[in-house]
């Protein structure tokens, strides 16, 4: 278990204290306009758009982190997976499998797989485009304006739905009358070597474009000694956008975007483990018996087209329409040499999927903006293909999957909240209603080749296609009982839709496929700022009621990649979110962030009707999780200006397998300390920053994800890491 007294330390006892004793004198105080020549101390406001139109974080009555694009550069994050433990309560873990593939998990609600049949609980956005396979969104984006994290069920402003939260990624805008330029290397252990370069073209008064490239290498941490590639872990990837925005009158513009990312990074390293409490020691090569390793190979591209027409003043018409493709190729050697010269198991798939989806937005106002509201038409559908093979030398049986899917997904949704005039507008009454039907076919096709024999049929051929529909509404009340105190109340529905496991016992498990699953979240919530608008507090607390949970069950106790997917769990989630930021001065920042989970199955009912809960647990839901951040600005220099960011993360111990009948699987607790270092303002060089990073510098050995695959297999974090950046920007 994580060590919880940093909690109780004196300082920040006395710094708690402090905010107590503000709220208990006299409360909130507006931050003042600065007078003419006047530094302001106070803290930046942060504008979002998690509700489809712009706002102050302080006015969104949701738990949702934030990061600018000067966040973003500080703690180096240029994609999904570098928000890693920056965000407490989401986990994001590589699968296995692929590295490219990530596991996402917020509040304790995710997928533990990589099924193409079958959808994951928190949904990612790329520019308000909905991004469906877990595989490939290990991607680089070239440049990001903003990352908006938002927890907790989201449906009623979002067109597709998800039960866990949603994230989403804001890329720079092209501007017009302007040309700029932003270039970044970055040199690292490792052989890190990093470019990324983007350029905005005006095109006349109305047109601009901003094109955006990135190229990432490094070398993996662990060495191959046997054949195929010469490193376990290489990342090998560039990423390319182009983007052209278009506003010929100031009531409409048009934008569109092409982004393609492509990951040829090595396969991660599985290492041998013993269970928890103990550890093996992080690798420096793997076994020579491991043949032919091959990288992997994902190419995720994508258009989007969005325009937006204010018809009135008070109303705007939005248009989101999106088309992805995906083509991933991954492999795995598992635990060459552990047990002998043999692979435990070796896999190899290829999938294939492609995706449209069309929203539209009414977003307006109404009654001299007491009622503001959005609605809105979704639709979309993915087709797609996995080919998987797999080789168990054991058995010396090489089984072949073939699966598809074919996808449909229709929603209507809407939101208004009444702000009436005779409360003076501190009072908000919210209601969010959405309509969901989903339409889900999917084929499978089993051959098995036993002693390199004749390639034989599996009996039946896997053929399903179910439809569902839900009602999701959500209602939220809120108050602002001062200047800058914002208190609210939710309860909202959350829903993910039935489908399919390619894993199950039989073509008739398959067929049958599995239901649905729902979850009704209670929130209350508090997002404050004191002390003349040098500390902001914001406080969220969060029950979870879960039912008809999608279990994994291990069907067959000699094979565990034999499982069925039941609809048996109920289970209740509590949970707390902490997000406090002090600025004293205006040249420091410090920021807590803290996120505690008590997730607990209450019920899981097996085929024979027994209640098997007690041997089952939550995964990627660690009780405690905590984001130190400080930021200090020197005093001016005569080489320019020195800011210095020290942040370390820390979780404690999580399950990382959900049945605990074979051993329990656990990640234990760990700490990572990261520091950054940046020289701006430098004389003579306008625009030019340099930047020296480092990263896990106490070099703590943990691990990421522990799995079993017929024995304890591991996960390893990356060492220490360091480097330098150079920018320039103009």
């Amino acid at each position: 278990m994580l060590p919880i007294r940093v909690f109780a330390s004196p300082v920040l006892r006395a710094l708690l204290g402090g905010v107590a004793s503000a709220a208990l004198l006299g409360g909130p105080a507006l931050a003042q306009e600065a007078d003419a020549g006047t530094a302001n101390v106070g803290l930046d406001d942060i504008v979002v758009t998690a509700q489809k139109r712009q706002e102050s974080l302080q006015d969104t009555p949701i738990s949702i982190a934030a990061f600018t694009a000067a966040d973003l550069e500080t703690k180096g994050i240029n994609g999904l997976a570098d928000l890693r433990a920056n965000v407490p309560n989401l986990q994001l873990t590589p699968h296995p499998n692929s590295a490219g593939t990530t596991q996402i998990f917020m509040r304790g609600v995710g997928l533990n797989d990589d099924q193409i049949t079958q959808d994951g609980g928190v949904a990612v956005y790329m520019d308000g485009v909905y991004v469906a396979r877990s595989q490939g969104q290990a991607l680089e984006v070239a440049e990001l304006e903003r990352v908006e994290v938002l927890r907790g069920p989201q449906g009623t402003l979002y067109g597709r739905n998800a039960t866990g939260g949603a994230i989403n990624f804001i890329t720079k805008k092209p501007e017009l009358g302007e040309f700029g330029f932003k270039g970044q290397v970055t040199l690292g252990n490792y052989d890190n070597r990093r470019f990324k370069a983007a350029i905005n073209v005006p095109l006349g008064n109305t047109l601009a474009a901003r094109l955006s490239y990135a190229n990432i290498q490094q070398n993996g941490f662990v060495k191959n000694p046997g054949t195929g590639v010469k490193r376990w872990g290489d990342k090998d990837r560039q990423a390319a956008r182009a983007d052209v925005f278009w506003e010929p009158s100031n009531s409409f513009n048009l934008r569109y975007s092409y982004d393609r990312s492509e990951i040829d990074d090595t396969p991660v390293y599985v290492a041998f483990s013993p269970l928890h409490p103990l550890t093996a020691d992080r690798p420096k090569e793997g076994s020579a018996f491991v043949r032919d390793l091959l990288p992997n190979a994902i190419t995720s591209q994508g258009h989007s087209l969005i325009g937006e027409w204010d018809v009135a003043d008070a109303l705007t018409i939005r248009s989101i329409t999106g088309y992805r493709k995906l083509d991933n190729f991954q492999n795995q050697d598992y635990l060459s040499g552990a047990t002998g010269p043999d692979p435990l198991q070796k896999n190899s798939s290829r999938a294939k999927q492609d995706q449209w989806s069309q929203e539209i937005q009414f977003v307006g106002d109404a009654l001299a903006s007491q009622i503001q509201y959005v609605a809105g038409l979704y639709y979309f559908s993915e087709d797609g293909s996995n080919f998987s093979n797999s080789y168990t030398p054991r058995t010396r049986t090489r089984s072949f999957t073939t699966a598809t899917i074919a996808n449909e997904s229709w929603a209507l949704f809407g939101q208004a909240t009444y702000s009436p005039e005779w409360m003076d507008r501190r009072l908000h009454l919210t209601v969010g209603l959405r309509q969901s039907w989903d339409q889900r076919a999917a084929t499978l096709d089993r051959k098995n080749q036993i002693n390199d024999g004749a390639i034989v049929q599996v009996p039946g051929f896997g053929d399903g296609d179910r439809k569902f529909k839900d009602f999701s509404p959500s209602f939220v009340i809120g108050y602002d009982a001062a200047e800058n105190v914002n208190v609210y109340a939710k309860a909202v529905k959350g829903y993910k839709s039935g489908g399919y496991n390619v894993r199950a016992s039989s073509i008739q498990r398959f067929d049958e496929g599995f239901d649905s699953e729902t979850l009704w979240s209670y929130e209350l919530g508090m997002k404050s700022q004191w002390l003349d608008n040098s500390l902001r507090l914001n406080v969220a607390a969060v029950q979870s009621k879960y039912k008809d949970i999608q279990i994994n069950v291990q069907s067959d106790p000699n094979n565990i990649r034999i499982t069925d997917v039941l609809n048996a769990g109920k289970a209740t989630v509590k949970g707390v979110e902490v997000d406090m930021t002090l600025a004293p001065t205006r040249d420091l920042r410090l920021s807590v962030n803290y996120g505690y989970l008590d997730a607990q199955y209450d019920e899981i009912i097996d085929a024979s009707g027994a209640d098997i809960s007690a041997g089952y647990r939550f995964v990627n839901a660690p009780k405690h999780s905590l984001a130190l951040d400080f930021n200090y600005d020197l005093p001016a220099l005569p080489i320019g200006k020195l800011s210095t960011n020290v942040n370390y993360t820390m979780q404690s111990d999580k399950y990382v397998s959900a049945t605990i009948s074979g051993g329990k699987y656990i990640v234990g607790d760990y700490g990572l300390l990261n520091a950054r270092l940046t020289l701006a303002e430098i004389p003579g060089v306008d625009g030019v920053r340099v930047g020296l990073w480092g990263r896990n510098l106490t070099d703590k050995e943990y691990y990421i994800m522990q799995f079993n695959i017929g024995r304890p297999g591991a996960l390893f974090g990356e060492p220490r890491t360091y480097g330098i950046d150079l920018t320039a920007e103009f």
